[in-house]
C-alpha cells in the first residue's frame, strides 16, 4: 500500500517537458487517477437530491463500495440504495474494464429483476437522476481524443472529442482541471449545434486521509432545467474488501 502511495505521489508530481501531445496525456491520466483511483479501494455514504424544473425534489440515499483491481485500469463498484422506501434494496454493480466495454447490472427488488445495462445505455439516467450510469465509474480516457486548449494560473482546460461519435449524444466536452489536485472541477457537454446542454461541476472539495476528495457535486440538464446534487459523507480509503462483494450474488444479497 505504501509503495502504491509513493508511486501515485511521484506520478502526480511529475511535470512533463515534452510536446503538447505528451503533456495532455499526462494531464488526462492524472485527472483520471484523482477522480476514480484515490487510495487503495474506498467506501462512502452518499445522498442525491433530484430537482426538476418546478422545484420538486426527490432523494436517493446509498452506499458505494470501490475495489481497485489495477491502478488506472480495471475496477469494481457496488452501489446499494437504502432510502427512500421505493428504491430500498436497489443494487448497481459495475465491473469496469480498461480495454473493453464495462459490465453493468442493476437489480430492482420491486420486480425481483436483474437487468444487464448495455453499453448503449451507459449515457442514460441513473435511477431517475441527472447523473448517467457512466458517471458512476467514469468514462475511460481512451474513448476520446483530448486537446489542451487553454491554461490559466489555476486550471488546465481540455477539449475532448469522442472517437466513436455514434456511441454518444455529445459532439465534444470541455473539462476544467485544477492544477493542484488534478480534479476536474467543471465539465460542459456540447451538442452538434455548439450548445452546452449538460454541466457537471464540483461544489466542495475536502482532504480526506491526505487525498483531495469531492464531497459535493452537481449535474445540470440545461434542456430540462433540472439538476441533481450529490453529497458524499464519511468517505474512507485504503479499505480491505472481499472479492465476493463484487459478484452478481451481491445484487440480491448486498452487504448490510
Amino acid at each position: 500500500m505504501m509503495i502504491k502511495k509513493i508511486l501515485l505521489i511521484l506520478t502526480l508530481g511529475f511535470t512533463s517537458l515534452g510536446a503538447n501531445a505528451i503533456e495532455i496525456d499526462e494531464i488526462i491520466e492524472r485527472a483520471n487517477l484523482a477522480s476514480f483511483y484515490v487510495g487503495d479501494n474506498g467506501r462512502s455514504d452518499a445522498r442525491m437530491i433530484i430537482v426538476d424544473n418546478d422545484g420538486n425534489k426527490q432523494m436517493r440515499q446509498f452506499v458505494i463500495h470501490r475495489q481497485d483491481v489495477e491502478e488506472g485500469g480495471d475496477q469494481n463498484f457496488l452501489v446499494v440504495f437504502s432510502r427512500p422506501s421505493d428504491v430500498r434494496g436497489t443494487v448497481f454493480l459495475v465491473h469496469k474494464k480498461a480495454m473493453v466495454d464495462d459490465d453493468r447490472w442493476l437489480y430492482l427488488p420491486a420486480l425481483d429483476l436483474e437487468k444487464r445495462i448495455s453499453a448503449s445505455d451507459n449515457r442514460t439516467s441513473f435511477v431517475g437522476s441527472d447523473f448517467y450510469y457512466e458517471d458512476v465509474s467514469g468514462r475511460h480516457p481512451s474513448l476520446d481524443e483530448h486537446e489542451l486548449i487553454e491554461e490559466t494560473e489555476d486550471h488546465y482546460v481540455v477539449k475532448s472529442m469522442p472517437k466513436d461519435k455514434s456511441a454518444v449524444e455529445f459532439a465534444h466536452y470541455q473539462i476544467r482541471i485544477d492544477k493542484q489536485s488534478f480534479l476536474p472541477m467543471l465539465i460542459e457537454y456540447i451538442d452538434k449545434a455548439g450548445t452546452i446542454y449538460r454541466r457537471v461541476e464540483v461544489i466542495e472539495v475536502q482532504t480526506i486521509q491526505g487525498y483531495p476528495t469531492v464531497m459535493k457535486s452537481k449535474v445540470s440538464n440545461l434542456k430540462t432545467k433540472g439538476h441533481t446534487l450529490l453529497q458524499f459523507r464519511k468517505p474512507v480509503y485504503d479499505t480491505v474488501v472481499n472479492d465476493s462483494l463484487f459478484t452478481t450474488r451481491s445484487l440480491r444479497n448486498p452487504p448490510k
